[in-house]
């Protein structure tokens, strides 16, 4: 399912004495079946982009276009929009509210109007879509779970409402790291087994570089860069001077090359991290 943003200003508190721009004419386009990570500095725009990408924000000025639909549109029906893109926040976890994981999952599809042997299945997937045990964790208080399961109970809340692209606002914050290694292969796994389109907003650049096919950055609400990881990633000083960081074994080989320049710092992976320290360790002997 395509999207096409056109051109979108947005500004809070419009004509009074404090109004920001919070998004200045941005523009791009994500394909079906793209896995597009957003990264930018705190107030860069994007939790205000990701609300506007399924109708909970509308645009002062320009489009969007999903799947054939202008959303913008005062016909547009915003349940539609809805029922095809999810929205999970940041800290989703803080709005399971029912008293087992069953019900608080079922609660978005029984509202779109599935119910029976229907509402069943559907639940029981998406549970097992986050790698949670249906069995194990159906009868469960969502409350007496850990921290990653709850979060992956909020994300089968929206993904039960079969949703064509699931849009993530900082998934992994304030996890654990063995939790923020089993989300983000979670993540994966529905984008490369479910052909799910995936906006993914985070700080972790490390994560970005190992998901996204493509990097939107955001600067005081521009859209400053639209590219591949590697080429993104690669304008080291550029990024530094918006106040965001590199893969971290990006930062430490380009560290290298700035000691001697025969070390190539344009380097996203460990193990070719690795062949290229090895390789520039014997032609010095």
């Amino acid at each position: 399912m395509s999207i096409e943003v056109r051109n979108i200003n947005h500004i809070y508190a419009k004509g009074l004495p404090y109004e920001t721009a919070a998004l200045r004419d941005i523009s791009f386009n994500i394909s079906d079946g793209e896995f597009v990570g957003i990264i930018g500095h705190t107030g860069s725009g994007k939790s205000t982009l990701l609300q506007h990408l399924n109708g909970l924000l509308k645009p002062d000025e320009g489009e969007i276009i999903i799947d054939g639909m202008e959303i913008t549109s005062k016909e547009t029906k915003l349940s539609e929009v809805r029922k095809k893109v999810g929205l999970v926040f940041q800290y989703p976890e803080y709005q399971l509210f029912e008293e087992t994981v069953e019900k608080d999952v079922a609660f978005g599809p029984k509202n779109l109007g599935i119910t029976g042997e229907e509402l069943n299945a559907t639940v029981k997937d998406a549970i097992k879509l986050v790698g949670l045990d249906y069995d194990e964790v159906k009868d469960r208080s969502p409350f007496d779970l850990s921290g990653g399961q709850k979060r992956r109970v909020a994300i089968a809340g929206v993904i039960a409402m079969k949703p064509k692209v699931l849009i993530l606002d900082e998934p992994t914050a304030g996890l654990d790291p063995k939790a923020h290694r089993e989300l983000l292969n979670m993540i994966e796994g529905l984008h490369n087994e479910e052909k799910m389109t995936i906006i993914f907003v985070s700080h972790n650049m490390d994560d970005i570089m190992k998901l996204s096919d493509r990097v939107i950055v955001l600067n005081d609400g521009r859209l400053v860069m639209n590219d591949k990881p590697e080429n993104v990633f690669s304008k080291w000083e550029e990024l530094k001077g918006i106040g965001l960081n590199v893969p971290q074994i990006t930062e430490f080989m380009k560290r290298l090359e700035s000691l001697d320049e025969r070390i190539d710092g344009n380097v996203f992976d460990v193990v070719v991290a690795s062949d290229g320290i090895k390789k520039y360790i014997k032609g010095k002997r």
